[in-house]
């Protein structure tokens, strides 16, 4: 396993890459030994983030932490790595794949994932109507929500408008072909 390390607006130093290298060795357990890793680092207003990104066969596995602590942003996300590598596995084994095409063997006889997939506990109906995205993006903001499904009137298409940092807004829209 191959771990690149990047840092921005932080300098790496030793003692991290160490920490980095331990830690995502344990995860390196569970990939060949060609698979390529790459970890950045980043600090914002005294918040420290980690994302690490790899690519398994056209799929990339992703985890993104963010906390005040270096040390534990790094654990928070080799745990959501190996849990996305053990979700990963288990639907390999679900499509009647063999999971050792891409899997170490002890990672496939080691671990075994018992949950049973998305469970949707709640369903909600609502009545959309046509409007723009700026007062889509004003009702979010009535209604205290992070996002807002509404149907656009320029388009007559379905749209999702979200709040991101930095108080500033996304629009989502379907892409045809």
């Amino acid at each position: 396993m191959n771990i690149i390390i990047f840092g921005k607006n932080l300098e790496v130093k030793e003692g991290i890459k160490n920490q980095i290298n331990d830690k995502f060795a344990k995860v390196g357990k569970y990939l060949d030994d060609d698979t390529k890793v790459d970890v950045t680092l980043s600090e914002r207003k005294n918040m420290k983030k980690v994302e690490v990104t790899i690519p398994v066969r056209g799929h990339i596995i992703r985890a993104e932490e963010e906390d005040m602590d270096l040390f534990a942003a790094i654990d928070m996300a080799q745990d959501t790595i190996i849990r996305q590598l053990i979700r990963y596995k288990e639907k390999l084994i679900d499509s009647k794949r063999t999971a050792k095409e891409i899997f170490a063997d002890d990672y496939v006889e080691e671990y075994t994932y018992d949950d049973e997939g998305v469970q949707i506990v709640r369903t909600k109906r609502f009545g959309i109507k046509p409007m723009d995205a700026e007062e889509a993006c004003e009702q979010m903001d009535m209604l205290g929500h992070s996002f807002f499904v509404f149907l656009n009137a320029d388009t007559d298409e379905v749209n999702v408008v979200y709040k991101r940092k930095g108080d500033t807004y996304g629009l989502i829209e379907p892409e045809l072909d």
